[in-house]
Parts: C-alpha cells; structure tokens; sequence
C-alpha cells in the first residue's frame, strides 16, 4: 500500500471512530470534559497514523517462529507464504470454536504478566509512554510504544504457535478485540453492574490508569478480571470513580520525545538498566 492511500485509509478509520466514539462519549456516556480537543490529542493522532507501521514490524518478527517451525519439519516455506500454515499435532485437530477459546484464554493470560512485566525495573519507560496521557479517552488508546507494541503481540504469538494452534482460527474476532480494546479507555463510566468482575470495562481498565496509590499496579487483564482476582491484583470500589490518570515520573509530550524516552536514560547511565 502506498504512502498517500495508507494516509487516506487511516484519516477515515480515524474519522469513523471519532464519530462513534463522539456519540459513546457524549451521548451515551454523557461525558463530562467540555469541547473536543484536549492536551494531547495530536501526539495520540501522531500514534494513529504509524500504528500500522508498528504492526507491520511486529508481524515480519514472527517470521523467526516459523523458520523454526519449517527447520522443524512441522511445515514448509511454500505454505507459510501462501497462508496456508494450519498448526500441527493435536491441538491444530481440535474444532475451530475450541481452538478460539483455548488461544483467548491463553493469550489473555500471557497477555496479563506481560503487562505486569512492563510496569517493572527497565520495561517501566517503554510502557509509560501509554500512562502518560492525563485525559483519558478512546483515542489515548493508541499511544504505544512502539517496542510495547512488538512485545504485546509477539510474546503470545510464539508459544500459541509453538503449541500447535491454527493461526487462522481467531482472524475473524480480531477487529472485535481491537475495538474492545479502544473501547476499555473511552471516557465513560461504565462497570457493566453484574458482569463488572467477569468481563473488563472502561471503569476497570481507567482505574489501571489511575495515580491514586490504592490503584497503582492494579488492574492488568485485558478481557478477563480473572487473572487480576486470581493473582490479587483486582481493584473496582464501589463508592467511586477513577480520575487523575497520568504517571508520577516525567514523560514528554511530545511524540518524538515520547518514542525517544525509554532510552534517553541509558546514555545518562552509559548503558541499559538491567532487567528485573
């Protein structure tokens, strides 16, 4: 895809999504914050538009599971090029509605001490950038390092691949889940009552991004509030609601400064911090 249609097809996702967000924002979750724009938005816009780069960078990473995969005779080069790489083993034999269940979960839980990985020791910068935005809402969703970025989707890739599953079986939920995840930071305050420990909701996922103390590291799932009961770091009080979102450490405004912040510290320290 070139430049200019590439441009053009992510002005009008953006332009799609602001005009559905506007109307969950405003007209149905009555948001608060007056006018349209706010601090920020052209740095998250920024993110937007180079989003798909980063998932074009994450995407060529994988090409090192699948040269294991081939050396290991569980598929040939002609197949992965051609898409028609469909796992392998008993796992690859199971229904395809089984196999989507067995990945989500898996890729949920994965998903869940990855993310508690980057709030921690030299992982912390990089993930930051996404606690940086003081006002949150569904377009602050986008910024993501991108480094976070490549990590977020190759760590659960790689053993789901290694284990055996049909790549193609989520394909058909994976907008589904992009959205759901745009959705988790709109500025709304939505619990969904009943269902607010089963399933992760705006009000869940902001107090994540919370600065209250009680909040810090809480909060981690991404679909399932499962893993944070289980692993006790679940936090959704009754009596209130979450504000005040931004991180205590400085993080630039700006979108270069932001993709430049998690090494600038290495050049103060003549190297990388080690990992936790």
């Amino acid at each position: 895809m070139g430049l200019q249609a590439h441009t053009v097809k992510h002005l009008l996702g953006l332009l799609l999504l602001g005009l559905v967000f506007y109307f969950i924002e405003r007209g149905m979750g009555a948001r608060r914050r007056p006018g349209f724009f706010r601090p920020g938005m052209l740095t998250d816009a920024a993110y937007f538009f180079t989003v798909e780069l980063f998932k074009q960078a994450s995407r060529f990473l994988l090409i090192a599971p699948f040269i294991v995969l081939v050396a290991a005779g569980v598929t040939t080069g002609e197949a992965v090029k051609a898409g028609l790489y469909r796992g392998f083993g008993p796992v690859a034999a199971q229904p395809f509605w089984l196999q989507a269940i067995e990945i989500y979960l898996l890729a949920d839980f994965l998903g869940y001490w990855i993310h508690r990985l980057f709030h921690t020791g030299a992982w912390w910068p990089f993930h930051a950038v996404h606690h940086s935005s003081e006002e949150l809402d569904w377009l602050s969703s986008v910024r993501v390092h991108p480094l976070n970025e490549a990590v977020d989707k190759i760590a659960p890739a790689v053993p789901i691949l290694f284990l055996g599953f049909d790549p193609t079986v989520t394909v058909g939920v994976t907008g589904f889940l992009t959205f759901y995840a745009i959705f988790l930071h709109a500025d709304v305050d939505w619990d969904f009552g009943p269902l607010r420990s089963v399933i992760s909701t705006p009000v869940f996922h902001r107090w994540h991004h919370s600065k209250a103390p009680e909040a810090i590291d809480k909060n981690f799932a991404g679909l399932l509030p499962l893993w944070d009961i289980l692993f006790g770091t679940y936090y959704m009080p009754r009596d209130r609601l979450p504000q005040n979102f931004g991180v205590t450490d400085p993080v630039p405004a700006g979108y270069l400064g932001q993709l430049w912040h998690p090494f600038a510290g290495w050049f103060r320290r003549k190297g990388p911090p080690p990992l936790p």
